[in-house]
């Protein structure tokens, strides 16, 4: 496989029309960490009234898990076909999410529109890392917050990531991931540091158990080699 065949972003559209049924794997995984996440981010964020971007939202399972604690919650993507399938699935759900098509390196909002910023799964994807922090920190509120997760960038992560969840194990689709892109805690500490955020605790994320259809369970693990979660706030004043 080349290099121009890794980070592939077009999985998410190829599989819209399938988001919420629950018949891929590889998408009920992604489900799946849903829960993990939220039980560590939930620990940082009182969600009740307050605005909240999903950045890198694709058909919309964090963003309806965070309207569902009381968020206003917007969402965006540049999966346009996984957009339409998450509009769809919060009208039918009677859900007044807002989503858009978008990229994180220019975010069609105002300064200072949220109170929090949620980007999963996506950092290792993004073409211009800083730029896509410097957005962030200008839509962010101040004294508002961003929650992350990434993967970082070792041979352990790689052999996790790529070779079992891709290659062997098939928990994502061959090509989802460029390791080349993945990124080191320093360096993204470095990164919010320079967008102008203060860095806040990181932590491991991963696999914590199997469920009755055989598929992975995820939570908070002491172990930050291979997926790690992250928060960062902007300064008040």
């Amino acid at each position: 496989m080349t290099a121009t065949e890794r980070n592939n972003l077009g999985i998410y559209d190829d599989v819209a029309d399938q988001w919420w049924s629950d018949e891929i794997r590889w998408v009920r995984t992604l489900k799946n960490l849903v829960p993990g996440r939220l039980s560590w981010f939930d620990r940082h964020v009182d969600w009740a009234g307050k605005d909240m971007l999903d950045l890198g939202c694709a058909g919309g399972f964090m963003a309806e898990a965070i309207d569902s604690k009381g968020a206003q919650v917007t969402g965006i993507d540049p999966a346009s076909d996984a957009i339409a399938a998450a509009r769809r699935h919060a009208e039918a759900e009677g859900k007044a999410i807002r989503y858009d098509v978008g990229v994180g390196e220019d975010l069609p909002y105002g300064n200072g529109s949220f109170d929090v910023v949620v980007c999963v799964d996506v950092l290792e994807h993004v073409q211009d890392l800083e730029l896509v922090l410097e957005e962030i920190t200008r839509v962010l509120r101040p004294g508002g917050v961003f929650l992350f997760d990434t993967i970082n960038r070792n041979p352990l992560a790689r052999l996790a990531t790529i070779t079992m969840a891709e290659d062997v194990l098939r928990l994502l689709p061959k090509g989802t991931h460029d390791p080349a892109m993945f990124i080191k805690p320093s360096e993204l500490r470095a990164g919010v540091v320079k967008a102008g955020l203060e860095p806040g605790p990181v932590t491991g994320l991963g696999p914590r158990g199997i469920n009755r259809r055989g598929d992975l369970t995820f939570g908070q693990l002491p172990l930050t080699a291979v997926l790690y979660m992250g928060v960062a706030t902007k300064p008040a004043t």
